[in-house]
Parts: C-alpha cells; structure tokens; sequence
C-alpha cells in the first residue's frame, strides 16, 4: 500500500489533537475532520470520487471530493447515483421483514415452503433465517460462473451440497442472502425488481434509489473504476438485484439511515419489517448479526470494527452463537454495512441512541478497513 503522505500524517495529527479536546463539532470543525481523514485516502487509492453524509440529531451534511467520472469531470454531490454493493442486502432484507410484519412470511419456515422446485432435498432443513444469516451451510460467497446466471441459478441450489450443518456456521454469501430476497418475493407474489423499487423504496420515501436506473437519472450515475484504473459498472448476476444491486445517493442513503433509527415516521408494517432487521440472531466474534444489518456493542474501539469488517469475516466460515430469543433492538449499538462492486464501494454505520450516522460513497472499491477507520473518526467526533 502507497505510504502516507506528510500532510497526510499532519492531517491526521491535526484530527487526533482535535479530538483529544472534547470540543463539541460546528460545522467547520467537522469539515476538518473529515478532510484530515478523506484526502490522504482518496490520494492513497486513487478515488476519483467521494462522497460523504453525516447526520447528527436530525441535521445532514454532505462532503463532496473529486469527480463522477475521469472523463467528464462531473463533480460529485449528494445527489450522485453509486452502487453500493452489498449494502444492498440491507434493504432486501427490509423487503423480507415487510413480508414478514404483512403475514406473507415466517423465517423459522423451510425456505422450500416457498419454491417448489427446492422441495423434496435439503431446503426441506434450511430455514428462511438461515439463509437471511448466511448459515445455511456453506453457500459460498459467490455463484460459480457456470451458474451467475437466471437461467442457472435454481439448478445450482438443487445441486449444492452442504459442507456444515444448518445454523452452525456463518459464511458470508450473496448465494444466501440473493436466495432469501428471492424466497420474499415469491412469498409477496411479485417480482422482486417490482416489489422493491414500486412499494418498498416508496414506502421509504427513497426517491432517487433504484434496481435499474432510469434513462433520465443516467447523468447522475457515476462511472466506477476498477483497481487497474479503467471504467467499469456491475452487469448482470444470479440474483444480482436481491445480494448487490441498489444504486442510490448520499441524500437518498442518508434518509434511509435516519429512518432506521428513527421509524416511527413510517407506517406500522414497516416499522415491524425495520426492527425485524434489526434484531440480533446470533453473535460470531464479537459481532452480532441481523438481517442485512451487522451490530456491535457502542461504544466500539476502532480495532474490533475493522476486524469486524475484514476480509477474514467475509471469507472464512465462523461458529455462531445463537440468541434464544433473538435479541431485540438495543438503541447502544453501532450499526453497519459495508459494499463493494467492481467499481464502487460503500460503507454506512449509525447509532440509534446518539442519533448520528455516516454514509461513504465512492467510485472506486478501495479495503474496507479504510472506510471503517474514516466512519470512525467522524462518529467519534460526533460524539465529543
């Protein structure tokens, strides 16, 4: 990794100064710190673009760096359109708690109840919440190529066979996670593309967050760039929409957070669908795991956020504890996501009881312990 620049090092000396008095944040203050973190970073990855959203009691900033696109120059700004990944499976997730809070869907039932073509085998033993957890028994992270496609993609769960028991080890998968928004959908009887941009994003108040981005939005769509510094945006996959498919703004991610701590402006099925996700299932290093959603004790030292957000815990299986009963809502928590495309990445962490989240987005896939490092230094100053 590129070393840190001198007056990356100042920036940050600056910051840890700062944040050592305890001084409440005005607005340039804030600028501060998100600059002494942002600059370096984007000089270190070579990000194109960034764009941050901060709120704070029910008051949003927005930080804007660099560009859309290398070719056009477009500055970003809050209204920008990124992919975000895996963030994604948060509001899937979301769509699977609205099925659940209208009676359409139980998790604790076999998620063969809600495709015929997976009945008769091992779906027969896998619940809704194993594969809205990643514990249906190995589901990798992603489908093999063959297979990342609609036509193939119900074939290959007929023919997968389980390296763990169900619900006794957590694999990060979008296998998993695209099955359990598939299974919603089948449940709600429409097409999950529909559900999602046509009632649930409504529903939201999200108005400029979508699966597929219209032709009149494609001039606030970023160009993302891969690690070799060309042009590159997600195209299609097995359950794309379902595990890694929203584009959406910092405005639109912003209000989604504060809706999230904060539900009781919506209508009460969705309120019921939100704590859903929520809820905490079972506990794996540290960190607990929702739907969509992952959630730490707060305060977190940085360490143990990173760590939780590390390639390890994407990539290799972990036992779970489960919660009996799952663990409700609990307002002393950090709650997180990341996501990542081929050319974009994404972070978004927020605490419910201090009424402060962040929203990072970028047009470049950059580690994930970068975004959590800049989150948490602006959440740390918040909280000063």
């Amino acid at each position: 990794m590129p070393q840190l620049s001198l007056s990356g090092v100042r920036n940050l000396g600056a910051l840890a100064l700062f944040l050592a008095t305890g001084h409440c944040l005005a607005a340039d203050d804030l600028r501060a710190v998100v600059d002494a973190s942002v600059k370096p970073l984007m000089q270190q990855q070579s990000i194109p673009g960034l764009v941050i959203g901060v709120v704070k009691d029910g008051k949003a900033q927005y930080f804007n760096y660099g560009v859309a696109s290398k070719d056009a120059k477009q500055p970003v700004s809050e209204n920008t359109l990124f992919e975000i990944g895996s963030v994604s499976k948060t509001f899937t997730a979301t769509l699977a708690g609205y099925a659940v809070a209208s009676g359409k869907l139980t998790l604790t039932d076999p998620a063969s109840q809600y495709l015929p073509a997976l009945r008769g085998g091992k779906f027969d033993h896998i619940s809704l919440l194993n594969l809205g957890t990643y514990t249906a028994g190995g589901l990798p992270l992603q489908f093999p190529r063959e297979a990342d496609n609609t036509q193939h993609m119900i074939s290959y769960f007929q023919q997968w066979k389980p390296d763990f028991a169900p619900g006794t080890q957590r694999l990060y998968s979008n296998p998993s996670l695209g099955l359990f928004g598939y299974l919603a959908a089948q449940s709600l009887k429409q097409p999950f593309d529909q559900l999602m941009e046509k009632t649930l994003l409504a529903k939201l108040g999200l108005k400029h967050t979508f699966v597929t981005v219209p032709k009149s939005q494609m001039n606030l769509y970023a160009q993302g760039y891969g690690k070799d510094g060309q042009p590159v945006r997600v195209g299609p996959g097995a359950m794309d929409s379902e595990a890694y498919g929203i584009k959406t703004s910092a405005s639109d991610l912003l209000h989604y957070v504060e809706v999230n701590m904060r539900p009781a402006t919506l209508d009460p099925v969705l309120q019921q669908a939100i704590t859903t996700t929520h809820t905490g299932y079972y506990t794996v290093e540290g960190m607990t795991q929702g739907l969509g959603w992952e959630m730490y004790p707060y305060p977190i030292k940085l360490d143990a956020l990173v760590e939780g957000n590390s390639t390890k815990m994407a990539m290799e299986p972990h036992p779970v504890n489960w919660l009996t009963p799952p663990q409700a809502p609990h307002a002393d928590t950090l709650v997180n996501k990341t996501g990542s495309t081929n050319g974009f990445g994404a972070y978004v962490a927020y605490v419910p009881s201090k009424g402060m989240g962040v929203v990072i987005l970028a047009n470049k896939n950059y580690p994930n312990g970068e975004r959590v490092k800049v989150a948490h230094a602006i959440l740390s100053s918040l909280d000063h």
